[in-house]
């Protein structure tokens, strides 16, 4: 590990990156200067950056293959092996709802990942408790006061999802709204800040989506379900099954518009079930506050006349 320069310390980390990671890494973070960060991005032999508000700050450190190999298993807190199904997938989850993508050389076997080696890059993606309100969703949600519906948010990676969601989670499952609400938390980063003793609420965490929201609606008695970026076929499958059970669902996926979104066959087989009555997009201002786009169903079939 090379240390090449450093400024002024500004920035903080959160308390188990502070433990995990070494100390020329954390200090070099600190002093990069940027006013916080979204992610650490370490990459092997190459320029290591902090990423925040679109931009990205150098390290001004360099590493190399084996100081990342030595870093996953700090991070694995020593047993790669315990952590071997996430990093397959190409990510690991820390507690607090840090989550690091993993880039490497993969071992493959009938097609499915067994192994990773030779990492190459690691990128650090830092949760922030940001607060924000759900109350426009919330008033779609419930546009028949006795029950909620369904919702499709999209927006392109890094403006606020999985942030929103969390809101939405909170204010929904408390008074005084109080449903019993499942968030399927499957690369466990949602259920980030979950944390509050009124909340009607239960977290299936690192369960497949599939599955989690088959357990939702199958035994936990959901009123409504709650999952980010959904995207494949074993999803629509299980999302079909909860909407016949008359079990809604608000979910996520990366589309800048609404008919985006509908290009997707998947997401046509989901519209043509009626699965959500509205398409929330969302947007920041320069300002960095949120503004919303609605679509109601029937609005989105004008989009594509092939759906009708």
């Amino acid at each position: 590990m090379q240390v090449i320069r450093s400024v002024p310390p500004s920035l903080e980390l959160p308390k188990i990156l502070e433990k995990l990671l070494p100390k020329p890494i954390t200090d070099a973070v600190k002093r990069c200067g940027a006013s916080h960060a979204e992610e650490l991005r370490l990459h092997a032999d190459r320029i290591s950056t902090v990423c925040t508000g679109g931009r990205s700050f150098p390290l001004r450190i360099l590493l190399h293959r084996e100081d990342l190999a030595s870093l996953l298993k700090d991070l694995c807190h020593g047993s790669l092996y315990a952590y071997n199904h996430t990093i397959c997938q190409g990510y690991l989850a820390l507690e607090g709802g840090v989550r690091i993508g993993v880039c490497g050389r993969a071992a493959t076997e009938n097609g499915a990942v067994i192994g990773v080696s030779e990492i190459s890059g690691l990128i650090i993606r830092i949760p922030h408790a940001v607060s924000v309100s759900a109350r426009p969703l919330l008033e779609r949600i419930f546009l028949d006061p006795s029950r909620p519906c369904g919702m499709l948010l999209y927006a392109p990676p890094g403006i606020g999802k999985t942030t929103l969601l969390r809101a939405l989670a909170k204010e929904i499952s408390s008074p005084p709204y109080s449903i019993r609400t499942v968030v399927v938390d499957t690369r466990e980063e949602l259920s980030f800040t979950l944390d509050g003793a009124d909340m009607n609420l239960d977290i299936l965490q690192g369960y497949p989506r599939r599955l989690g929201i088959e357990i939702a609606f199958r035994s936990l008695g959901a009123q409504l379900i709650l999952c980010d970026e959904i995207g494949d076929t074993a999803d629509a499958s299980a999302i079909l099954s909860a909407a016949g059970c008359g079990v809604p669902l608000v979910a996520s996926v990366h589309a800048s518009t609404v008919k985006e979104v509908l290009l997707r066959p998947l997401m046509q087989q989901l519209h043509r079930a009626h699965v959500f009555p509205f398409y929330a997009g969302i947007r920041r201002d320069a300002g960095n506050e949120m503004h919303y786009i609605f679509t109601e169903r029937s609005e989105a079939d004008g989009l594509l006349p092939r759906l009708r």
